[in-house]
């Protein structure tokens, strides 16, 4: 078999209401997902063991050990179809790590994917969902790379028409600043400001924009800067952030917004996409 890729593409919330803190620590959530039309890309090549590379411009200093989500993702896979054989698996990391764009849990969710390609496994019945569920709240939406509601932990997910969204220029935004998503929540003030009708998500909010700037002010800089871009329609922080994001109504506005960016803040990643 030759070498086989899948893109874990870029996760944005367009809009995350906050509703709880559990007993437990975690949060009840309610949030829109949608996805960009790039972010890391993941290879896999048939092999004896399961192993992991991984290279691109975010790789460095990550760790390709087996508390990789990546290679999680593909052991558990493995265990639950009793798999024998293994896979090579090579991560360009090209998304900023702890950004709030889904970063490894769309390589784990790209890993399963792979997985089910790779070993030819019936996807009903290997279940890759049930295995994204207990690799992390983000995985599930991954896997399905498309737009959905999230609630609960923003594992449970539920269908939205994403045709009204489908290649809607947009430009995600990081200042290149590590923001702990653990953190971001335990800095949430707890106050419930109502629920997320996924038809008005436009006028919501991201319950976790204040808590996140409070952490990491920067954030505030570059909403300033998207917001201040000719022709934005929205600009928004994405999960528990760093990364913002701005939508345009047109690849040119977004490709000028960005040249704008590159160059007032040229230590700011960037990155030219569409709604898929």
């Amino acid at each position: 078999m030759t070498r086989l890729t899948e893109t874990a593409y870029a996760k944005i919330n367009l809009a995350l209401h906050v509703r709880a803190r559990r007993s437990d620590g975690y949060h009840e959530i309610e949030t829109l997902f949608a996805f960009v039309d790039g972010g890391d890309v993941l290879h896999v090549e048939p092999a004896d063991d399961l192993s992991l590379e991984i290279i691109g411009p975010f790789g460095a200093g990550l760790s390709a050990a087996d508390d990789n989500l990546v290679l999680k993702a593909a052991r558990a896979l493995q265990q639950r179809n009793g798999i024998e054989s293994g896979a090579r698996f090579t991560l360009d990391k090209r998304l900023p790590v702890a950004s709030g764009i889904g970063g490894g849990s769309a390589d784990a969710a790209a890993a399963l994917r792979l997985g089910v390609r790779l070993w030819e496994l019936d996807e009903a019945a290997s279940r890759p969902m049930d295995i994204a569920a207990a690799i992390g709240a983000d995985v599930p939406a991954c896997v399905l790379s498309q737009s959905c509601m999230g609630t609960n932990l923003g594992d449970q997910l539920a269908p939205v028409d994403g045709s009204p969204l489908s290649g809607t220029p947009i430009l995600p935004v990081n200042p290149l600043l590590s923001c702990p998503t653990g953190a971001v929540f335990a800095a949430w003030d707890g106050v419930d400001r109502g629920p997320l009708n996924a038809d008005d998500w436009r006028s919501a909010r991201n319950d976790l924009e204040q808590p996140a700037i409070a952490l990491v002010p920067q954030i505030a800089d570059v909403l300033d800067v998207l917001r201040d871009l000719p022709e934005v329609r929205l600009a928004r922080m994405s999960g528990s952030g760093a990364t913002c994001f701005a939508l345009f109504d047109t690849e040119a506005a977004r490709n000028a917004g960005e040249a704008a960016v590159r160059r007032d803040r040229s230590n700011w990643w960037t990155m030219t996409g569409c709604l898929r």
